[in-house]
Order: structure tokens, then C-alpha cells, then sequence
């Protein structure tokens, strides 16, 4: 048996061990800016989303899911009473609310 060969079969083990690892690297490289640019941008949007809803009081002029703008009249546990015309109420979910009307663009 020839000793070159035996070394030339050895660094081609060792290189073809590298492309594993480089490989692992790779993917690990493509989770780390999934989670950066989408996972956690919508997590962030998530918890200002909740925090915004957690907040509401009487009198805030809010915009729900379905485009209803309307000011809250009372707020409960998991309910919104919004008055969306003069003596016109609705009652609506908290989760449907999005965003403060004061963001929304009304023509």
C-alpha cells in the first residue's frame, strides 16, 4: 500500500467533513435572517397590537378590522361598545380592533 495515498485519502475525509460543518453554517446563516427580517418585526407588531388594545378607554376614536371607524362608549373584558353615529352603537370584539383613528386616513 502506498503511504501517499493513504495521505491523500486522509485530506479528502478531512475536506469532506468541512463541507458538512460549512453546510450546517449555511442554514443556521438562513434562520438567523428569517428571524430577523419576518419573525421578529411581526412579534414586535404583535405586542404593540396587544398593548394598544389593552389600553383602550372611553372616548378613543379607534378603526376596526371591517373599517368601522367609531369612538368607544364602554370597554369590558373582551367587548367594545362603540358609538359609530350619533345614537348608533355597536357592540365588537376587542381582537377586531386595529388601529387609532387618528392614524387612519378618513376622506
Amino acid at each position: 500500500m502506498n503511504p501517499f495515498m493513504t495521505i491523500l485519502q486522509a485530506q479528502g475525509a478531512a475536506q469532506g467533513g468541512g463541507s458538512g460543518l460549512t453546510m450546517l453554517l449555511m442554514i443556521a446563516l438562513i434562520f438567523v435572517v428569517m428571524w430577523l427580517f419576518m419573525i421578529r418585526p411581526q412579534q414586535k407588531r404583535q405586542k404593540e397590537l396587544n398593548n394598544f388594545r389593552n389600553n383602550l378607554q372611553k372616548g378613543d376614536k379607534v378603526v376596526t378590522v371591517g373599517g368601522i371607524y367609531g369612538t368607544i362608549v364602554e370597554v369590558s373584558d373582551n367587548k367594545v361598545m362603540l358609538e359609530i353615529d350619533k345614537d348608533v352603537k355597536i357592540k365588537v370584539d376587542k381582537a377586531s380592533l386595529v388601529k387609532d383613528f387618528s392614524d387612519a386616513q378618513q376622506a
